[in-house]
């Protein structure tokens, strides 16, 4: 039951670190742009939603214990929750493709080349991911403001995939592993109501990861509706209030948008 509650919370939250592809493995043609609009999530589970359960349970103390460290690292790095998800991709001929991507969290930028035959494609790409700061986020745990995170991040994905004549079914699988780097600046340690001036202290993060994915998209001439999900096994490294820390589990990342194409 507390793992369950885990989950359901991290789902309510506005801001979630997933960033899906939700695109075929065929690219677009030369001059052509699709537009993305939907909403990501992504789950905690395992040992990760274990972290953050046991850091709530726990609470935030000065100084910090590993314990309570490694769950400041899944909220910062995993940051599981809901985010929405938009983009645009656009065909730049001779078999590649490019596009932009926001998820609430950060922005991701992704150039890709795809080799087709009759309806079966398979891509190989590259993305760089930034996420954004000072933005205002409801932190996961007290004492990890969200808020003040930046970093960046890369990731590579290949893709096989099959598409219909007519273009109404489009399927794909594939993998995808990459790295992000986060950082938290300046996290608040103030109790409620205390009176006192908020602390300095510091987050450190890496997430080293890779999984699988598979997605479809269904519709008509030029509106189609996507859904996509994405499990990955991540290590997280990273130091919190001076208490180092590293743990290890999966995430899953479902995602859903539609298509616009013109």
């Amino acid at each position: 039951m507390p793992r369950l509650l885990v989950l359901s919370t991290a789902l309510c939250v506005g801001c979630a670190g997933g960033s899906p592809l939700l695109h075929p493995a065929q690219v677009l043609p030369s001059g052509e742009v699709r537009a993305v609009a939907g909403a990501s999530g992504r789950v905690a589970t395992g040992a990760l939603a274990d972290a953050l359960r046991k850091a709530r349970q726990e609470g935030f103390a000065t100084p910090a214990t590993t314990s309570y460290a490694e769950g400041a690292l899944v909220a910062a790095a995993v940051a599981p929750g809901i985010a929405p998800a938009a983009g645009a991709r656009v065909g730049v001929g001779s078999g590649f493709e490019g596009g932009i991507g926001y998820t609430g969290r950060g922005a991701r930028i992704d150039l890709r080349h795809a080799f087709a035959s009759g309806g079966f494609a398979f891509s190989a790409g590259v993305g760089v991911s930034v996420p954004f700061y000072g933005r205002s986020m409801e932190s996961l745990l007290p004492g990890v403001d969200v808020g003040q995170l930046h970093g960046y991040g890369a990731d590579v994905p290949l893709l096989v995939g099959w598409a219909s004549q007519a273009g109404l079914y489009t399927f794909w699988a594939g993998a995808r592993g990459g790295y992000e780097h986060v950082v938290i600046e300046r996290l608040s340690s103030e109790p409620k109501d205390s009176g006192l001036s908020p602390s300095p202290v510091g987050l450190t993060a890496d997430r080293v990861w890779g999984g699988a994915l598979v997605g479809f998209a269904v519709g008509f001439r030029r509106l189609h509706v996507a859904f996509e999900v994405e499990a990955d096994y991540q290590t997280l490294r990273g130091n919190y209030a001076g208490r180092a820390a590293r743990l290890e589990g999966v995430s899953l990342t479902p995602s859903s948008a539609l298509w616009w194409r013109f």
